[in-house]
């Protein structure tokens, strides 16, 4: 998991920095385990714009990752640490007892024949998966469940890992990597460890064609467009966003400072927020 800088044979290659992929064991996915996926271009189903800036891009197929992780008390082999087009962090394909194959997020320091296991009796190791009232205080943790049995969804990211903090009643308190301390019922599960892939935020695109294999197209400042096209625009010369009530988006809508939480049925879990 470490990073490599490029000679400046070219304009492109002098700042870039790449992964050496040197943890990856696997070249081509499980069969089994890949979906073909689509693209949008930033349109919705009525073909309108509602995301600028999206389009092109390489052709990806998707891998079918267990968030769930509910085949229980049942070992599981890592056969090998694979690369996903789709994600920050590997994911390693974990070949079960039974025969089945399944893909997980690849936590730090997992190897290719470490035996893991989703459940109660599970121990405390790197790729191993249990409810969080199981899990030693302090215990750095990913891939947590917000609702029982629902599945992975907060701490996913490379690098990523979320603290145990503390037990009260049916709940443990979590520190997130935002630094939000949120607490979550004792029976939603977690794996043990931290998510590999931490050079990921060292690395650097180095020219504006790797934004482009990605899928991103050039974005352009509201303040250089003309007004029809934006409210920023207009102008001579160059001009100020110039708006009382702040810069907005190219609808109208506030763009610095306005909340988008509206979900105040979960507001009690926040201990304390991010930004606090």
């Amino acid at each position: 998991m470490a990073t490599k800088q490029y000679k400046p044979t070219s304009p492109g290659r002098r700042f870039m920095i790449s992964s050496t992929y040197e943890e990856v064991t696997k070249g081509k996915p499980e069969k089994t385990l890949v979906r073909a996926k689509s693209k949008s271009g930033g349109r919705n189903s009525s073909g309108r714009l509602t995301i600028a800036n999206r389009g092109g891009g390489h052709k990806l197929r998707y891998r079918v990752i267990d968030f769930r992780r509910d085949k229980f008390n049942i070992d599981a082999k890592v056969a090998a640490i694979e690369y996903d087009p789709n994600r920050t962090c590997r994911i390693a394909l974990l070949h079960y007892r039974d025969g089945e194959k399944r893909y997980i997020l690849a936590p730090k320091n997992l190897a290719v024949g470490t035996v893991i296991q989703s459940g109660e009796g599970a121990d405390i190791l790197p790729g191993n998966c249990l409810p969080l009232r199981l899990v030693p205080l302090g215990t750095l943790v990913h891939n947590i469940e917000i609702q029982p049995g629902r599945g992975g969804q907060m701490v996913r990211s490379a690098g990523a890992s979320a603290q145990l903090m503390a037990k009260e009643g049916n709940y443990v308190t979590l520190r997130l990597p935002s630094g939000e301390m949120r607490m979550v019922h004792n029976t939603c599960r977690a794996t043990i460890g931290e998510v590999g892939n931490s050079d990921h935020e060292n690395e650097s695109l180095g020219k504006a064609g790797k934004n482009r294999q990605l899928g991103r197209k050039p974005h352009v400042r509201g303040v250089v467009k003309s007004p029809r096209d934006h409210p920023h625009g207009g102008g001579e010369a160059k001009s100020p966003v110039g708006r009382k009530k702040g810069p907005v988006d190219r609808w109208g809508n506030k763009a610095l400072g306005q909340k988008t939480r509206h979900n105040k049925r979960t507001n009690k879990y926040i201990v304390r927020r991010r930004n606090s």
